[in-house]
């Protein structure tokens, strides 16, 4: 088997040609890709749920609009915390890790952004997050399956910023991050929503 270069981190944004419902104009934030597969989560798509509707104790800490995102199609029952510390936007780019220690129940996946334990007491963590996002279910990928996508021309691969976790405005997530692209991807940003119209 060929060795994988790691995404972990990065952004895949949806192809318009991409037909999945589930991914259509997703953008997803790879939280794990290795050999053995991949996870991440969509970060534009909110749900009517509030956090703390289902979560008690994390609805004060979870970034506005303070609801429950889709994190994608698999095990939709399940919750993932996903934060950025701030003061460490500066390690996102980078595979460092700061000087501080993270706080409990924070395990960083990449830079200042990394997952939360949703078993721990909020406010173990209130001081030191700067941006919390609920996750209900995530997006995940056999072994070799997201490479074949790649291939297929299914997804962009693209830098995230720390921001991107908790944009305040998740349905234009997905123009915003082709928008801030420098190269031929910021001209996708206009491609029409149904083409049909065009």
């Amino acid at each position: 088997m060929t060795e994988v270069s790691s995404l972990t981190g990065r952004l895949l944004v949806a192809t318009p040609a991409l037909s999945d419902p589930n991914f259509d104009r997703a953008v997803v934030l790879l939280l794990d890709h290795d050999e053995e597969g991949s996870l991440g989560v969509v970060l534009n798509r909110p749900t009517p749920v509030g956090v703390g509707d289902i979560l008690e104790g994390w609805g004060e800490l979870a970034g506005a609009p303070g609801v429950v995102f889709q994190g994608g199609p698999v095990s939709l029952d399940s919750a993932l915390g996903v934060a950025v510390i701030p003061g460490d936007e500066g390690a996102v780019r980078s595979r460092r890790r700061p000087s501080r220690e993270d706080p409990i129940g924070f395990r960083r996946v990449h830079g200042a952004i990394g997952l939360v334990d949703l078993e721990a007491p909020p406010e173990l963590l209130a001081a030191a997050l700067g941006s919390l996002r609920i996750f209900a279910g995530y997006a995940g990928w056999g072994p070799g399956q997201l490479e074949d996508e790649l291939v297929e021309g299914a997804w962009y691969v693209v830098e995230s910023e720390p921001g991107d976790v908790s944009s305040p405005d998740p349905e234009r997530l997905w123009r915003s991050v082709l928008r801030r692209q420098r190269s031929e991807l910021a001209m996708v940003a206009t491609y029409p929503d149904d083409p049909s119209l065009n």
